[in-house]
């Protein structure tokens, strides 16, 4: 009997944590497509960018207070991807779509004023993609190229972006993520799965495996978290938990956390503060016509929510 009411628990237990928490609505644009998301927590302040209108917006955490934090292409910003805050600044990536004759672009902009502190144009004749960023505890900036096999990082020298490492095992990377003691990047490549690199002597340290789907990523607890959206079933996708072994080099268990609201939904990267993760539960991202910029049925837009999940530490 006893046995019994201890799976009956565990069952329980394992549906309670797919069900999501209440969502905090947003009174945005219901046009905006947003890909990258950041919280502040100091400040209360979360900010989303647009695919579609090339601009950052902000709002309190409970989503009053909905206002452009930089208006459409100010700064020479482009359709928002990756997003992160590091200090005082806010790290924006941004793509021209279409993307024949794509730029790209980064921008550090000041998190209290939106002011630019420095921007970082790429317009080469390489079909670049620059898709998300990690920024290690010193400041160091690496950068994923979704289209390419590059790693991007600032050279402060020359106050440059260049490839920081390029390898074909982690074409198509997508969500990247940094260790605690900044040794390692983690990549989400499309090819090839989780990769994981030593930084210092620029050497994989792990093989191809199948944890592919992924976008965002993020260290934490000696493990990665990330939202999974793109796997050929449906039900597959969520946000996940891979458990990394002590010394951060491999994958040793994979864990679904929670499901999304519904089949459809199209979350993209997260923040994640606090032992808190953050995301939009649906970027509306099949709503838009990345060709031509536009909304495919303007009437099934909805307003946008913001899920924020609690996440259990580590023993």
């Amino acid at each position: 009997m006893k046995t019994i009411k201890w799976v009956l628990f565990l069952l329980s237990f394992s549906l309670l944590a797919q069900v999501p928490d209440s969502p905090v609505k947003l009174t945005f644009e219901k046009d905006l497509i947003p890909e990258g998301i950041a919280v502040d927590l100091r400040s209360g302040k979360l900010f989303i960018n647009s695919l579609k209108h090339n601009k950052i917006v902000q709002s309190n955490i409970d989503g009053s207070n909905a206002k452009d934090f930089i208006q459409s292409n100010e700064h020479g910003y482009l359709a928002g991807f990756g997003m992160t805050i590091k200090g005082n600044i806010l790290y924006a990536l941004g793509n021209s779509l279409p993307k024949e004759n794509n730029k790209s672009i980064l921008l550090l902009l000041d998190i209290t004023s939106g002011d630019l502190i420095k921007s970082y144009p790429l317009n080469d004749a390489e079909f670049i993609y620059l898709n998300d960023i990690a920024v290690g505890t010193q400041g160091k900036v690496f950068i994923t190229d979704s289209e390419t096999n590059n790693i991007y990082t600032i050279n402060k020298s020359i106050d440059n972006l260049e490839v920081f490492y390029s390898n074909d095992e982690i074409k198509h990377s997508n969500g990247i993520a940094i260790s605690n003691d900044d040794r390692y990047l983690y990549f989400a490549s499309y090819t090839s799965g989780i990769r994981i690199l030593d930084i210092a002597a620029k050497k994989l340290v792990n093989q191809p495996n199948n944890h592919k789907g992924i976008d965002g990523m993020k260290f934490h607890d000696n493990s990665l978290i990330t939202i999974v959206n793109s796997r050929r079933d449906v039900s597959e996708n969520g946000v996940y938990k891979f458990h990394l072994d002590k010394k951060k080099t491999n994958i040793v268990q994979q864990q679904k956390l929670m499901a999304f609201r519904r089949p459809s939904d199209i979350p993209t990267t997260f923040d994640l503060v606090n032992n808190s993760i953050y995301f939009i539960a649906d970027s509306q991202m099949d709503m838009l016509n990345q060709q031509t910029n536009e909304i495919i049925d303007v009437s099934n837009l909805e307003n946008y929510q913001l899920i924020i999940r609690k996440l259990e530490s580590a023993d």
